[in-house]
């Protein structure tokens, strides 16, 4: 009070002394630069000169492993970011591009991991030949397939769901596309694309194995991670070895969470629409420390000026001239146009892939692979059942807590991010003890790479329900199932339809490392699309793995198109925060 009642009469405001929250800010910051540095040094180092190095299980290496894997997973996460806002805003704003975008986008997503692994690994290696570049792009690109389709459903599903009023602000102050984007639609996706990003980042995790311990056909390469100690610890069967990989993934992902996601968090909740302060808000000590260190204000105010600088420019197209008006053909020419190119592109890229598995293909491998799909659809359809009951109660009860969120989150991103792979021994000796069947019993599996895409959703949906809602629902004592059938389940509905959008993605490519599991020399095979693409994938057999990745593509395209679709027109039109 004296300093404000100063203040008040002409004085000055005293200038904060860099204290003790100045030299931790530094000393963190530090501390992250060289270890990104020292990561980054590693990545680029000569082939050869690394060739003779082993995947060692000695506990002593892991530190170092999980530095590489790590910084993998963030240059795969920075990547899929930058996609997001690329391919997710035309999708959302241009009709023609939709069409294009939103069924390209649902082939991506049904294509598995090792399906990208097989038919890149090779055109990464060569652009750097000598180096472990290459590599490391293919495993960066590999990550990345697992991390960009749900970071990107989201942002679509916000942009598309944008309050309308909202919008029309934003015309009356006549603000420019960019503007727009930047100033109001990004804002308003920021709190569910901060969960999803949480989601992408375990989700590497889960096929980090696939991505680090490369193997097509006769191509092979180790690179030094957590993922491939993993495969090693499998394949030489150390249970010792498997539990520091479990440890040494516990404490990155803890460190990750405290430094990126848990801040990330708490600085999104500004961005959440309400028209009344939140009662409880998220909280994180880095944030806090940084936000009072003097030092670190006068260092990002210049960076934070300039981004803002950019964010509030007035940039706009460049209007066209009345005479090229007046050459452009009507709106039915255009689209009959547009839409004759997508189906001759559809048609060219289906001659293509006819052409290339003809001569080693016949209509049997197509009626094998079908029939596996058509058991991993089952299981995927079961398991999506079982984790919208399970989670979607347990997301809106984390997510209208803050407090608890901040405990679940960590929880939950370790959970999400533990690979199927850590759990073979478990279910190979289940099997083989119990004489159980596999095709039952490997199911279970699967649901590692479903539930969280559905929970990590729910709860963001939760987070961004309005304050005023829920008070309102409380003034007019609206409880019980009344409640969630009317407020809770219509405000979380478009998020619930994204995470279970990705889900569906997630079991399907679950399904490559679920349904055909090693101990060791000891494997199951529990049948399905999943375990047929994988044993193609490890015998090299490209037009049978080109032929399961069709069929894949196939089945997810029809429940995007079947189910999700309509069910993403519906959360347009019915449970937008209008």
């Amino acid at each position: 009070m004296e300093q404000h009642a100063e203040v008040l009469i002409g004085g000055t405001w005293p200038q904060r002394v860099p204290g003790w929250r100045d030299l931790i800010a530094i000393a963190l910051v530090m501390a992250i630069v060289v270890l990104l540095g020292s990561g980054a040094r590693q990545m680029v180092a000569p082939l050869v000169a690394a060739r003779g190095a082993t995947i060692s299980l000695s506990p002593a290496v892991l530190p170092n492993y999980a530095l590489r894997t790590t910084l993998r997973m963030l240059a795969a996460l920075i990547a899929s970011l930058i996609f997001t806002f690329v391919y997710a805003t035309p999708a959302a704003k241009s009709r023609r591009a939709e069409t294009l975008l939103i069924p390209l986008l649902d082939v991506l997503q049904s294509v598995p991991v090792l399906g990208y692994l097989s038919f890149t690994v090779v055109f990464f290696v060569s652009l750097f030949p000598g180096s472990w570049l290459g590599p490391e792009l293919a495993a960066i690109f590999a990550i990345f397939t697992s991390q960009a389709w749900n970071m990107t459903f989201s942002f679509y599903q916000s942009l598309i769901t944008t309050p309308t009023d909202l919008v029309e602000a934003s015309r009356s102050f006549r603000f420019s596309g960019w503007q727009r984007f930047w100033r109001l639609e990004v804002p308003f996706a920021m709190p569910g694309l901060i969960w999803n990003m949480m989601m992408s980042m375990s989700g590497g995790w889960f096929f980090v194995v696939a991505s680090e311990a490369i193997s097509v056909g006769a191509f092979q390469m180790a690179l030094p991670g957590v993922g491939s100690y993993v495969a090693l610890a499998i394949q030489q069967r150390s249970l010792a070895a498997v539990g520091w990989a479990i440890m040494a993934m516990t404490l990155t992902i803890l460190v990750y969470d405290q430094l990126l996601f848990r801040p990330l968090v708490a600085w999104a909740d500004k961005f959440r629409f309400e028209q009344t302060a939140a009662q409880v808000v998220p909280r994180s000590w880095v944030l806090d420390l940084f936000r009072q260190a003097t030092l670190t204000k006068y260092v990002t105010a210049s960076v934070a000026s300039g981004v803002q600088s950019v964010a509030r420019a007035r940039l706009a197209l460049p209007h066209r001239p009345a005479w090229l008006e007046q050459l452009i053909p009507s709106r039915p020419i255009v689209d009959t146009a547009w839409y004759g190119a997508i189906a001759g592109l559809i048609a060219y890229a289906t001659a293509k892939l006819v052409q290339f598995a003809r001569p080693e293909l016949s209509w049997s491998d197509v009626t094998i692979a079908t029939g596996n799909g058509l058991l991993t659809l089952a299981r995927v359809v079961i398991l999506i059942i079982l984790a919208t009951l399970v989670w979607v109660p347990i997301g809106v009860a984390v997510g209208l807590r803050p407090r608890i969120a901040s405990k679940v989150q960590p929880v939950a991103q370790f959970l999400a991010a533990f690979p199927a792979n850590l759990l073979f021994p478990i279910a190979v000796y289940v099997v083989v003890r119990f004489q159980l069947a596999p095709k039952i019993w490997l199911s279970p599996l699967m649901i590692l790479g479903t539930q969280w895409y559905i929970l990590f959703n729910v709860i963001a949906g939760a987070s961004a329900f309005p304050s005023d809602f829920r008070e309102a629902a409380a003034s007019f004592r609206i409880r019980g199932w009344r409640w969630w059938r009317e407020v809770m389940l219509p405000g979380i509905f478009p998020y619930y339809v994204t995470g279970a959008i990705t889900a569906s993605g997630g079991a399907w490519n679950a399904s490559i490392v679920a349904e055909l599991v090693y101990w060791g020399s000891t494997s199951i095979n529990g049948g399905g699309l999943g375990a047929y693409i994988a044993q193609m994938t490890l015998a090299g057999d490209y037009p049978r793995i080109a032929l399961g990745i069709a069929v894949m593509s196939g089945f997810v395209i029809s429940m995007n198109r079947l189910i999700w679709r309509p069910l993403y027109a519906f959360a347009e039109r019915r449970t937008r925060l209008d």
